[in-house]
Parts: C-alpha cells; sequence; structure tokens
C-alpha cells in the first residue's frame, strides 16, 4: 500500500452494483420475502437552515433526515398467503373489530441483503420497526389474453436504516 492520502479515496471493488442482486428478509411475513421481485433503498434528506451574517447568509446543515418509504414488489402466491401476511398485519394496526385482533407488538424489522456479482452477501441495510402504511389491491380481469401473474406492491415506514457490512458491522 502506498503513503498516498488519496488511496483513502478510492473504492477498494471496481465491480459495479447489480440491481437484481438482493434479497430482502422481512421478519413478520416470510412469505413475502421469497416471492418479492423489488425492494429499494430509500433515499434520505435532510432540510438546511440560513445563518445570518453581515455580507450574506450562509446555509447550515438542518437537524432532522428524513426517510423515504420502503417499497416492496412481490409476485402473490395462487393462495394469496404472503398478500394475506400483509393484509393482517395491516388489519391490526388499524381498528381491529375485536381486542383479540389487536397485538402490541406491531412492528418488526426487516433486512436488505446486498449480493455482489457472484450472489454473495456483500452488505445489509437493516431497517428499523417497519410497519406497513399501503398495501395494493388485486385488479383481476377475465378478458386478458395470456396468462399474466400479480405483483403487488406494498409501502412501509420504519424510523430509520443502518449500513451495515457482511459481518453487522455499521459502515
Amino acid at each position: 500500500m502506498s503513503n498516498n492520502p488519496c488511496h483513502l479515496n478510492q473504492v477498494s471493488n471496481r465491480n459495479f452494483l447489480s440491481i437484481g442482486g438482493f434479497q430482502l428478509v422481512l421478519n413478520r411475513c416470510r412469505k413475502v420475502d421469497f416471492l418479492c421481485n423489488k425492494a429499494n433503498l430509500p433515499g434520505i434528506s435532510m432540510g438546511s437552515a440560513r445563518q445570518s451574517s453581515y455580507l450574506r447568509d450562509i446555509p447550515v446543515p438542518g437537524d432532522k433526515i428524513q426517510y423515504e418509504d420502503l417499497r416492496v414488489d412481490f409476485i402473490v402466491d395462487e393462495n394469496m398467503e404472503n398478500y394475506h401476511q400483509i393484509y393482517h398485519w395491516m388489519r391490526e394496526l388499524g381498528y381491529p373489530e375485536d381486542l383479540g385482533q389487536s397485538k402490541l407488538d406491531n412492528r418488526s424489522d426487516a433486512t436488505l441483503l446486498i449480493l455482489n456479482s457472484s450472489l454473495q452477501v456483500s452488505g445489509k441495510v437493516k431497517f428499523r420497526d417497519v410497519f406497513p402504511v399501503s398495501l395494493e389491491g388485486i385488479p383481476f380481469n377475465a378478458t386478458i389474453q395470456d396468462q399474466q401473474y400479480f405483483t403487488a406492491t406494498a409501502v412501509f415506514k420504519y424510523t430509520m436504516f443502518d449500513l451495515m457490512d457482511i459481518d453487522g458491522k455499521e459502515v
């Protein structure tokens, strides 16, 4: 290794990230993650404030990070078991018909496993306190010509996510 400080700015792996290289583990809905075909690493944003000075206002970092939603697309199995898992989870979160439907612990953790070009885990994104806020309806249609399979979309909120290496250490 060189003593060049610019070496610290070089990427260690020059392979590119594949958008198809992922696996989702949704602890509360294990039937969803097997047939998951899309998931996003949500964006984050942070506001800014202005600090006044006698020459001009200077932008300074804000103090709150906003996380975009976690969106998951999954193929619905023909018994709709994976769809039912999210549906019932949302029913528990909403206004249940009786006290027996309500559960105190309605949040879950989720992990997005990032796979490398050899389909081995190269990193993890750990989502904390995940819960569903939206589940797409199923548009049955008897007029279609070719067999098609339905992919549902579920949207989740969470408190935050952590980027981790393969050993589970925050990066």
